[in-house]
């Protein structure tokens, strides 16, 4: 297959990037995250999520006639990388799936969550909720920027479901992508810019060897997320989201180890990817699951 992408895919995806960096940047990342911690509870921008429904983020794939921009599966999850790579808040996911049946969730006017495997999130600020929720009670989260409740053990399971198998899991991994992407990006540019024993970290081989091993991930994740947007084919969802969680949580850790000391500390940003990893490797199936599902098919 060629991924290489057409001059509209790239236009759409630099469009995204450029509405992000200008509307979530570090800084306003940096805000909310100050703010969740004040107040003990992380709160949604109403008027940030707004400002992507006029953009067109959740109609993407809705047809023109419907009032969506019309396009298809492989330009959503651009979208959603992007938004990884930002660490944007919010259940993007659950909202974008309920365009166009949902009155206000393509226009962003209303904030759309639903019940995704054990966990819940954004269920005290949403508008409306998808699936049940029935005994959901409220979990510590380690992501500052997502609340997230837990369903009972015994609460029935969709199967094979949007979140499991099917776009939301595909794009849940498409934020895993970016999210790999970028702190691969933030590691070679620290291992760039510090100096220890006179030189820079990254003229050291084992630094080089972590950077290059984090690329790897995040290439063949992307890889396997590609193919599947394409394919649409429910096992390569369920491999490209394995690939994709694997690759966010490794590649934040070794970012982590980039950085040193410096990483550990609350100021550094690598700590929220890391958290924001963990949550979304938690939500729908399983890796255990998944991977008794792609042994199965063999």
């Amino acid at each position: 297959m060629d991924f290489q992408l057409t001059e509209d895919q790239r236009a759409l995806r630099d469009g995204v990037r450029d509405l992000l960096e200008g509307r979530f940047d570090r800084t306003a990342l940096r805000a909310a995250v100050d703010a969740s911690e004040r107040a003990g509870a992380a709160a949604l921008d109403r008027e940030l999520w707004r400002e992507l429904g006029a953009a067109g983020f959740f109609s993407l794939a809705l047809p023109e006639a419907d009032g969506g921009v019309g396009l298809g599966l492989p330009e959503a999850v651009l979208a959603f990388e992007e938004a990884g790579r930002a660490l944007l808040p919010g259940p993007l996911v659950a909202t974008f799936l309920a365009a166009g049946e949902i009155p206000g969730a393509a226009s962003g006017d209303v904030m759309v969550t639903a019940a995704d495997g054990p966990l819940v999130a954004w269920l005290d600020e949403a508008d409306v909720v998808r699936g049940d929720v029935a005994g959901a009670v409220p979990a510590r989260s380690v992501d500052p920027l997502t609340p997230l409740h837990r369903l009972p053990a015994d609460a029935p399971r969709e199967d094979g479901g949007p979140f499991l198998d099917g776009a939301g899991a595909l794009l849940t991994a498409a934020e895993q992508l970016g999210s790999a992407a970028r702190t691969t990006e933030m590691a070679v540019q620290y291992a760039r810019e510090r100096v220890q024993f006179g030189q820079l970290i990254g003229a050291f081989q084992a630094v080089k060897h972590l950077c290059a091993q984090m690329l790897v991930r995040a290439e063949i994740a992307r890889g396997a997320v590609y193919a599947a947007a394409v394919t649409g084919d429910p096992l390569e969802v369920c491999g490209a989201k394995l690939l994709a969680d694997d690759a966010a949580v490794r590649n934040a850790r070794d970012c982590l180890q980039v950085h040193g000391g410096m990483g550990f500390t609350w100021e550094a940003d690598v700590h929220l990817h890391l958290k924001r990893a963990w949550v979304r490797a938690g939500t729908g199936r399983s890796a255990g699951d998944a991977e008794e599902a792609l042994a199965a098919a063999l």
